[in-house]
Formats: C-alpha cells, sequence, structure tokens
C-alpha cells in the first residue's frame, strides 16, 4: 500500500503526529511519502498512491486557509483520502474542521473514508506544561498506531458535525478574513537581532528581511511559527500579543499524571488521554 501524506504544519505539531502516523505504518509493511504544504510549492504527484492523507491544524475550529487552498487547487481522484488535524484541547468541536475540506474532496471525486484527531500542545493562547506536552506525545502514539490499522485495512469513520457545531465554526471563520490584516501589522521588537529565522520558518513565504528586520506581508494563515520559533521572543504579533507562545516544548520528559492535567478544558483532557491509553 502506498500512502501520500500532505501536511500543512506551522510550529511542527501536525508534522511531527504525520511522521508518527507514518511510521506506524512503515512498520506494517506500507510506503508512504510526505509532502508539505507550502504556498507556491509545486503540487504532489496525487497518482499512485491507494490512498491520501490530509493534515492540518485546527484554527477556531476550522481547518486553515492554507489548507483549503491547497485542497482547491488538487486535481479531481477517485483515490480514498482521510483528515488527520491537530488541536490544542480535546473539544469535540474541533470536529466541524473536516467540513469543508470533506466538502472540496468530495466534489472532486474522492471518498473521505475517516477523519482522526490529536492533541498537541499550544502554540498559541498559553502554553501547556512540558509534562502535559509530553502526556500529548504519548496518546498521539498509542493513537496513530490504532488508527494507522483502520487506514491499512481501508476502514474509517467520519466524524458527525451537529448543528451547534457547525453554527460555531461558520462564526470563528471569521479569522480567515482577520488573518491577512493582523498578520500585516506583526512586528519584530528591540530584541530582534535580524536572524532571519522567521521568514525561513514561514510557510506561506509571508516574511522578508528588509534592513535586517522581517517585514509582513499579507499571506499570514495565523501559524505562528515566526512567534513560535523566533529564538529571542522578539515578534509581537499584533492584538493577539497577549496570547503569544514562544519556544520549543520538551515532549521527552515524564507525561502528567492525571491530577497535573491543566484545569483548562480538564474533563475534555482526561477523556482524550484516557481513551488513547485504555
Amino acid at each position: 500500500m502506498n500512502v501520500l501524506f500532505c501536511v500543512f504544519s506551522g510550529t511542527g505539531n501536525t508534522a511531527r503526529v504525520a511522521d508518527m502516523l507514518a511510521s506506524s505504518l512503515q512498520n506494517m509493511g506500507h510506503h508512504t511519502d510526505m509532502y508539505r504544504i507550502k504556498k507556491d510549492a509545486p503540487m504532489p504527484e496525487i497518482g499512485g498512491h491507494d490512498a491520501i492523507v490530509f493534515g492540518y491544524p485546527v484554527h477556531a475550529f476550522n481547518a486553515p486557509t492554507a489548507m483549503l487552498s491547497f485542497l482547491k487547487k488538487l486535481p479531481a481522484g477517485n483515490a480514498p483520502v482521510y483528515l488527520m488535524r491537530t488541536s490544542g484541547e480535546a473539544l469535540r468541536l474541533n470536529d466541524a474542521s473536516g467540513i469543508t475540506p470533506r466538502r472540496i474532496l468530495t466534489k472532486k471525486g474522492y471518498t473521505v473514508r475517516g477523519e482522526y484527531g490529536y492533541v498537541m500542545p499550544y502554540n498559541i493562547i498559553f502554553r501547556h506544561s512540558d509534562e502535559m506536552a509530553a502526556r500529548m506525545k504519548r496518546a498521539a502514539e498509542l493513537r496513530t498506531a490504532r488508527d494507522a490499522e483502520e487506514i491499512a485495512s481501508g476502514k474509517g469513520a467520519r466524524k458527525r458535525v451537529n448543528v451547534f457545531k457547525r453554527m460555531v465554526a461558520f462564526t470563528l471563520r471569521i479569522e480567515h478574513t482577520a488573518m491577512p490584516f493582523l498578520g500585516k501589522r506583526f512586528r519584530a521588537g528591540d530584541a530582534c537581532v535580524g536572524c532571519g529565522l522567521c521568514a525561513k520558518l514561514c510557510p506561506q513565504n509571508n516574511i522578508t528581511i528588509v534592513d535586517g528586520k522581517p517585514k509582513f506581508g499579507k499571506s499570514c494563515v495565523g501559524c505562528m511559527a515566526c512567534a513560535f520559533g523566533c529564538p529571542k521572543d522578539a515578534l509581537k504579533i499584533s492584538v493577539l500579543n497577549g496570547w503569544r507562545v514562544n519556544g520549543a516544548y520538551d515532549f521527552g520528559g515524564t507525561p502528567a499524571t492525571d491530577e497535573q492535567v491543566c484545569s483548562y478544558c480538564h474533563k475534555a483532557y482526561l477523556r482524550y488521554f484516557h481513551e488513547a491509553e485504555r
């Protein structure tokens, strides 16, 4: 079985989970190809694959515009496809993020066989503890091993999205319109050393270095790769600056116990962890 992964990932969480899922398939004897979605990059070769996995981070209970733009450019096909998404919280509202991708893919002739959701630490809003990050990683490893078996067998299930979830996602879709304007107002503070890493990290090619400082264009989708990856924590992200998260998580430590799971969405996190660990 040949499986193509098409993944949009800003700070690396979605790519990390995609690698886990691909590794599980490889351990079962299947072949995988990994394609990272970046603006203006050549489209991948779709033919010759028995299944396609599209991976993305959830943005305000929706798929990011970068993923939607990519799907709209896909040629028509009939391969079975799977959606995998990562989010910072374990709320079932995240299921609504699959609505538009499913619609686009179905119109192009693809069959959406299944959807998989994983929880990874926030890159905006607030910083999880490294213990939480380690437990999220462990849960993702357990889940991807089981999900890979399902993909290999051609099985899967689509998420049901009720009216309430649809309404919430539709309301918050304003982010798609707002981020290009907010992103253009990102600025580098005095701590900036002009290293240019933010420009290299941006999957939208939205940042150029002018006179030793980053200049932001109109293609921001809010992935937060620039602010999260800045080695000097020098970027100010406009009105979202109070939610800024900077610096890599340590996934290799001791996973959080149930008592150490954060109070925010506490029950949802526990449900997610226990489902993975049973």
